[in-house]
């Protein structure tokens, strides 16, 4: 008669642990490490007992310790980010994950987040904008590439390494194409920047980014605003870069003034120019690698962190293209 699968019990000691952080809000990390490994999980006192097929124990256990140490520095993390967790082990061992003794943390007065780089992409991305003067940031949507700029741009406001946040987007309709909708300019465009608005309203009281807004401490501009100024003793962001023209890029990269800092974010396969090769998030790829405090950081799939099927989306649209172009 076959042997059946081993069953194992294993207990991790928890202790100093925010135990509500550690379990989730109704015990759905619980619930996810169960989900993802296909054991029995329980927290007891200052303990995690894991119980089940001694396999999915062993590929459990570095993630469960990983929790703890991040319940333990009151790093916050949810579902989504256990399932991270859980493929940086299965693809790399326990040092798919990193010691939160070495995460980025950026604490921003009068919010009570914590932003924190969920992947080693971001990771990667986030040190970037802290060392150089200018970082391109490449990548599919959900891989946090504006939050991020955004909260390294109010961060630097707090500190007073700069004194002010310009936030750019290109609106491609924002000529002809608009001009039957009703109200002035301001109001035809908001729509493009209202992403710009929403992270700034994640990040910072209500009140506080509409006064910075009135007294043009942070500016939300569509690209062509750019034009003929020097942005100097500024943090200056142009998110979706790929729908900027090859002009309106090089316009927009020799705006940079003394004590200044330019994050540039885009996403190739979302450009929505009539002719592809006019982007000019695709010159600067090709012609500004290699310079000097230019840096050029790329993100995929594995650091979306939005909804899980995201992932899964972006993986079957990708798929889908390469066949096309087989095809």
């Amino acid at each position: 008669m076959a042997n059946g699968p081993t069953l194992v019990e294993h207990r991790l000691d928890a202790e100093g642990a925010d135990p509500l952080m550690l379990a989730g809000v109704n015990d759905r990390n619980v619930q996810e490490l169960g989900r993802l490994f296909g054991l029995r999980v329980v927290l007891r006192g200052d303990h995690v007992i894991l119980s089940g097929e001694i396999e999915g124990v062993e590929r459990a256990v570095p993630v469960v310790q990983h929790m703890i140490e991040l319940a333990r520095m009151r790093a916050p993390f949810d579902t989504d980010d256990i399932a991270r967790f859980s493929e940086g082990v299965d693809a790399l061992g326990p040092s798919g994950l990193v010691s939160p003794s070495g995460e980025i943390r950026i604490a921003l007065p009068g919010s009570r987040r914590v932003i924190v780089p969920k992947s080693d992409g971001q990771r990667v991305y986030v040190s970037a904008i802290a060392e150089h003067d200018i970082v391109i940031g490449i990548g599919p949507a959900g891989t946090g590439k504006t939050y991020l700029a955004v909260a390294c741009a109010v961060d630097a406001l707090y500190k007073r390494r700069v004194r002010r946040i310009i936030l750019a987007r290109p609106a491609v309709e924002a000529g002809e194409n608009l001009g039957f909708l009703p109200g002035d300019l301001k109001e035809k465009v908001d729509p493009y920047l209202r992403p710009l608005y929403d992270a700034l309203e994640d990040m910072m009281p209500h009140d506080r980014v509409r006064k910075a807004l009135e007294d043009t401490t942070i500016e939300i501009a569509p690209l062509a605003y750019m034009r003929g100024r020097t942005l100097s003793d500024a943090f200056v962001i142009l998110d979706e870069a790929q729908n900027a023209t090859r002009s309106q890029m090089k316009m927009f990269l020799t705006r940079l003034g003394p004590s200044s800092r330019v994050v540039i974010t885009g996403d190739k396969t979302q450009i929505d120019l009539p002719r592809r090769e006019d982007s000019g998030l695709l010159e600067v790829e090709a012609i500004l690698s290699g310079i000097e405090g230019i840096s050029m950081i790329y993100l995929d799939e594995k650091d979306v962190i939005r909804h899980r099927l995201v992932k899964d989306i972006i993986r079957a649209y990708s798929k889908a293209g390469e066949e096309e172009s087989k095809a």
